[in-house]
């Protein structure tokens, strides 16, 4: 080996070795760590004198009678999933689709205006929603009472209130970044395929049937899983608009479920256990999805 390859392949390694190190600190060995203590009865009691004791962190999970339960958690994480997801896809592809018309004046305007929700921290989204759904001045009720002669809703008060409040603060916060995920599929569409189209007289519809949609999946079935996992691990909706899973716990995501059995009732042992299971069920999801979906088909042939 010659002196000009070694000082190439330093060169490399001094590039290179920061990123893993980094990686490793912030990824690898926290999750490592976080397996095993899932096996052990760390909490706040035991929290220097902690053992291994086997299974019964992930049996406690599935068994203990808690209120609100696993499953009854599980069942509301998913109902919250399938619904953000439903909203984002459909309300960020629609305004693609807008966007994408040459015919529409001031795009740019309309893009930034509408990348807004995205743009903000999350901190600041949730605080302002929550002062919306407030019951006595909130902009909420008051465009019900005072616009429409509806009564006022007790949105942060009722169980099902402040889970649909919940909802729609995260369907405004995330249909976003699906429409710029869209529109720049559109923006790579051959405008010869649609001119084609038209001179055959095919209709908007079977345009979108066959040409818009085949082409921009393959970037959106990649986008809605990575969607499906933040939505899914998102606690700082859920945690502050609700106020911490308020009223008695009943608007509770696994995620935010985690966190207050972690960092409220210090059982780091139980804590760890669900997000492992909370783990294994997105990467269950993730892998089943693009498969179904056949997402890489286009890019391995």
């Amino acid at each position: 080996m010659n002196r000009k390859s070694l000082r190439q392949k330093l060169f490399v390694a001094a590039l290179v070795v920061p990123a893993f190190v980094v990686l490793f600190g912030v990824v690898v060995y926290p999750f490592f760590y976080n397996l095993v203590i899932s096996f052990s009865n760390m909490s706040l009691r035991h929290i220097r004198d902690w053992k291994l004791i086997g299974l019964g962190q992930y049996i406690k999970v599935f068994t203990e009678p808690s209120q609100p339960n696993f499953y009854t958690v599980f069942v509301k994480t998913v109902i919250w999933t399938v619904v953000n997801i439903f909203f984002h896809v459909v309300i960020g592809v629609f305004l693609a689709l807008v966007l994408n018309q040459k015919e529409i004046r001031g795009k740019a305007v309309f893009r930034a205006v509408l990348v807004l929700p995205w743009a903000v921290p999350q901190l600041i989204v949730a605080l302002t929603w929550r002062g919306m759904f407030n019951y006595e001045y909130g902009a909420i009720n008051l465009i019900l009472t005072q616009w429409f002669g509806l009564p006022g809703v007790q949105w942060l008060k009722q169980p099902l209130e402040a889970f649909c409040a919940v909802i729609i603060t995260n369907v405004w916060l995330g249909f976003p970044f699906m429409m710029v995920i869209a529109l720049g599929a559109l923006q790579s569409i051959p405008r010869e395929l649609y001119e084609a189209a038209d001179m055959d007289g095919a209709s908007w519809h079977h345009k979108l049937r066959h040409i818009t949609v085949p082409l921009i999946r393959p970037v959106m079935v990649p986008a809605i899983t990575l969607g499906t996992i933040w939505t899914f691990n998102n606690l700082n909706i859920v945690w502050l608009v609700s106020n911490a899973g308020e009223p008695s716990d009943q608007t509770h995501l696994l995620v935010s479920f985690v966190y207050k059995a972690a960092f409220n009732f210090y059982r780091y042992g139980y804590g760890a256990a669900l997000s492992i299971v909370i783990f294994f069920i997105l990467l269950a999801f993730s892998l089943t999805f693009m498969r179904q979906s056949k997402a890489a088909e286009n890019v391995y042939g």
